[in-house]
């Protein structure tokens, strides 16, 4: 299955992802196609609408203190539900679909999880630091929001002020 990142400003990210019903072949190949994908762009997770699947599915594979990411440490949600939050905490945060741009973003600290996996079983999660930080980030794809739009007013001009600049060299280079 051939993937690729749909990048702000691109309007399929302010789309609401769907619940998945079906856990089946389909499912598998996406989850299965989406790990590798997400690795080699240097990702730390990804969320199906990011690869233009609208569904309510995301991988998370937070690295470990060697700064591996190795295939057991793998996440596969679908369906997410936060049951549960508490304390506040901000980082730097990036994003494959807003590449080459990182900003402080406030989150919760910790979270109760409750989310399917990919044979509908459902399951429960305490996550708190990195791993809080980017479920809330992939749960908010599902919802059609991005990093960005966590921002200030004075920042979010700055940003898209630098951001078009940056879409413009770009294309410049091609």
């Amino acid at each position: 299955m051939q993937l690729s990142i749909v990048e702000y400003p691109d309007k399929r990210l302010r789309e609401k992802s769907k619940e998945v019903k079906h856990f089946d072949e389909n499912l598998h190949k996406l989850l299965d196609a989406m790990h590798p994908f997400m690795l080699e762009t240097n990702g730390i997770g990804l969320a199906a609408i990011q690869v233009n699947h609208p569904i309510r599915a995301l991988i998370l594979n937070i690295p470990n203190e060697e700064g591996e990411q190795p295939p057991e440490n793998l996440l596969e949600i679908i369906n997410p539900v936060i049951v549960e939050k508490s304390g506040e905490t901000t980082y730097q945060e990036g994003c494959l679909s807003v590449p080459k741009f990182y900003e402080d973003v406030t989150r919760f600290e910790k979270i109760t999880l409750n989310y399917q996996d990919r044979h509908g079983n459902t399951k429960t999660l305490e996550a708190d630091e990195l791993l809080a930080i980017a479920i809330q980030h992939e749960m908010d794809h599902l919802e059609g929001i991005l990093f960005i739009d966590h921002l200030s007013y004075s920042r979010r001009k700055k940003f898209e002020k630098e951001y078009k600049r940056m879409l413009k060299e770009r294309k410049a280079k091609k």
